[in-house]
């Protein structure tokens, strides 16, 4: 379900506030993230995967297993398991710069007033926060 317009205002005025109130840690968190993998890195993913299973059934098909272990198979195994990380967690280095950089534009909304700033001021994210639920418990 979307967001309306309000929540995803309040949800940007958060992020913002967040970036100004920290954005080193900001960063990081977003960087943390898992990122959409592009149709290269997938592709690559794919075929390594297909790769590393060859390499399992061949491991256990084929008679050569030093001392009764198939080692082919442990190294088919891995070579998928590197194939589904590489697919998770391989961004491409462009979407991690990007990541890392704070939004651009003022953290200000046009037409806001006197009181944020001084909330900003005095208390920080938390007491703005803190604030806006009071104010709208008070006008219910």
């Amino acid at each position: 379900m979307p967001l309306s317009e309000h929540e995803q205002r309040m949800l940007d005025q958060i992020e913002s506030a967040l970036y100004a109130e920290d954005p080193k840690f900001a960063s990081t968190v977003k960087a943390g993230r898992l990122r959409a993998a592009s149709s290269r890195r997938r592709l690559q993913a794919a075929a390594l995967f297909v790769l590393g299973l060859v390499l399992l059934v061949a491991g256990v098909a084929l008679p050569i297993k030093p001392g009764g272990f198939p080692i082919i198979s442990l190294i088919g195994f891995i070579v998928m398991f590197g194939a589904g990380v590489l697919l998770l967690l391989g961004g491409s280095a462009k979407a991690h710069r990007d990541a890392a950089e704070p939004p651009s534009g003022d953290i200000r909304r046009p037409g806001s007033g006197g009181a944020k700033s001084r909330a900003r001021k005095s208390g920080g994210f938390a007491a703005r926060m803190e604030d806006r639920f009071r104010r709208r418990f008070e006008q219910e």
